[in-house]
């Protein structure tokens, strides 16, 4: 399942970004090829939003079919896992997600995490573990008053402002990890953690935060920091030089 409903507004385009052209191929294009390339993947289930008129027109590398996608990126994966479970999936079968924004994510990485899913109860996600110092900022008002402890959301006007932010200490990263996909999931257990999600009305970023919620193990797979997600327009000329190193496959 690739999830491609968002409209990618950090991205600050006219077109939503997985439909942005990176060396010739839209970014949802780029990232079917590489799942394209596992042995394990021979079809594709691509959740769109519901005005979308774009997907129905490219040529893709696997067999697509569709699903509609929800306001919510949760919503858009329950709605995905719902028509795969119509198609005749079984509770214990594996559904691995990616993102439409992760074209560079190596053949290798997709199999090992599938690999190690196979012999989880829950499932398993690709991740790095952080490898640059963190801080944990504090933001001074503009009246210069006291600072704030107020966490700073990196994506909020404040900080697009340039408003002034403060080191106030450094975290300890030995057990921090950065989450990447695919994240590959038992497909009766990706149901129920959803299920929760949706009755407690949470706020999560991907699925395994899902079933944290509930503490099922989800095994980390290190990957390669190569399958950097496009987020900011500077990330589209490091995957650009990324996947023509990795010898993309011509359009």
């Amino acid at each position: 399942m690739i999830v491609a409903a968002g409209r990618g507004s950090r991205f600050g385009a006219a077109v939503a970004k997985q439909y942005l052209l990176i060396n010739e191929q839209t970014l949802l294009q780029l990232s079917v090829a590489r799942l394209a390339s596992s042995a394990y993947i021979t079809h594709c289930l691509l959740v769109i939003a519901a005005d979308d008129t774009t997907a129905h027109t490219l040529n893709f590398e696997l067999p697509v079919s569709y699903a509609q996608g929800g306001a919510e990126r949760w919503q858009s994966v329950s709605s995905g896992m719902q028509a795969i479970a119509q198609s005749g999936a079984a509770d214990d079968d594996l559904v691995v997600i990616h993102d439409a924004a992760r074209p560079a994510v190596t053949t290798a990485d997709i199999e090992r995490v599938i690999s190690a899913a196979m012999t989880e109860p829950y499932g398993a996600i690709l991740a790095t573990p952080v490898a640059d110092t963190l801080k944990q900022a504090q933001h001074q008002p503009s009246d210069h008053n006291l600072l704030s402890m107020q966490k700073p959301d990196p994506d909020s006007e404040a900080m697009s402002n340039n408003q002034r932010y403060y080191s106030q200490r450094t975290i300890d990263r030995s057990t921090i990890w950065q989450a990447q996909t695919p994240q590959v999931f038992r497909l009766g257990k990706l149901r129920q953690v959803l299920s929760y999600v949706a009755n407690q009305q949470l706020k999560i970023t991907d699925e395994a935060s899902a079933f944290e919620q509930l503490n099922f193990p989800i095994r980390l797979v290190a990957g390669s920091r190569q399958n950097i997600k496009l987020t900011y327009p500077d990330d589209a000329l490091l995957l650009s030089a990324l996947l023509t190193a990795q010898g993309q496959p011509s359009s």
